[in-house]
């Protein structure tokens, strides 16, 4: 019985060597557990005389109790340190600054439509909005398109159910507000439109700003005037050059393409004409008694033009990076 010290020091210094509460708990099994170095001592009591049982008894019990209290305290030991260990690893510094909320700011074909609009509000403009989702007849039928008209074909127009439509253009706006509200009739109608078409200048999805003026004597002079003067407007400059080519479109007749003169020679932004008679006779207006002009122009073109932008899909990859230039 004269090891028991030397037991349970050597018990308690490799307590005291463990890091890891799985290998405590081996350690115990190894001086407590039913085969341990302690538990085996009790064992041999049965082979001492009585009055040795209880002096050397007593002595085992002792180490045993400072065992037991030594992987106590080890255990809360091991228990703190993996603790601290976690709170080093998942540490906040306190002291650095927050890193703050960062400023949005609106897209620039937002940006680019806000200004669009503005000049035209300036200009006695009212502002039309409609459905996205249309059926032939306004999109088409009222706005004096042929049945075999290829813009009504699948490959250029996205069909839904129930034979409706993503719109092609805004032009149903007009004929929807022309229905609504006699002449004077003075309106832009900005909104997406939809065509199946995708390049670095055009996509499936993109912006239009179209307008009407149907009053008593609107001529294409009224139309040239107001588009020289929109145009030079937005693009700040007075000397701006602008020309009108003759054109075909179902519901204008006559009708041009209009084009700015840029850097590197003539640009087309848009197309317009006098309002057909078919499509005033459609909303219920005389042609005889009333005319008027319309246009159309595209909201993106207008935002690559105006910012320097050479590829239309830009506007829409939602790069952060790129966005950001025009907050």
């Amino acid at each position: 019985m004269s090891n028991v010290q030397a037991i349970l020091d050597e018990g308690i210094a490799l307590l005291n060597s463990t890091h890891d509460p799985v290998e405590l708990e081996n350690v115990k099994a190894r001086y407590l557990g039913k085969q341990g170095a302690l538990s085996e001592l009790l064992k041999q009591l049965a082979t001492l005389p009585p009055e040795q049982k209880r002096e050397h008894g007593a002595v085992i019990n002792q180490a045993k109790q400072a065992f037991e209290a030594a992987l106590h305290s080890r255990r809360e030991a091991v228990a703190a340190e993996k603790l601290a260990r976690q709170l080093a690893a998942e540490a906040l510094d306190v002291t650095l600054p927050g890193r703050g909320q960062g400023g949005g700011g609106l897209h620039p074909v937002t940006l680019t439509q806000e200004r669009m609009v503005a000049l035209f509000q300036s200009m006695g403009f009212d502002v039309a909005d409609g459905p996205e989702i249309e059926t032939d007849w306004y999109n088409f039928e009222a706005l004096n398109f042929t049945p075999d008209h290829p813009a009504r074909a699948m490959q250029d127009t996205f069909y839904v159910e129930g034979g409706r439509l993503l719109r092609t253009h805004t032009s149903p706006i007009q004929i929807r507000y022309m229905l609504d509200n006699p002449p004077p009739i003075k309106i832009v109608s900005p909104g997406r439109v939809y065509r199946v078409d995708s390049d670095a200048t055009h996509s499936p999805m993109f912006h239009q700003m179209e307008g009407v003026w149907v009053a008593e004597n609107i001529s294409f002079a009224d139309l040239k005037s107001t588009l020289i003067d929109f145009l030079r407007r937005f693009f700040d400059r007075e000397d701006l050059q602008v020309r009108f080519r003759p054109s075909f479109f179902p519901f204008t007749e006559p009708s041009a393409e209009v084009d700015v003169l840029g850097e590197r020679g003539w640009l087309e932004v848009g197309g317009c004409g006098v309002v057909h008679p078919n499509v005033l006779r459609n909303v219920g207006i005389d042609p005889e008694t009333h005319s008027g002009f319309a246009f159309g122009v595209g909201i993106d073109r207008f935002a690559m033009l105006y910012y320097g932008v050479n590829d239309l899909r830009l506007f829409f990859d939602n790069d952060l990076a790129f966005l950001r230039q025009f907050r």
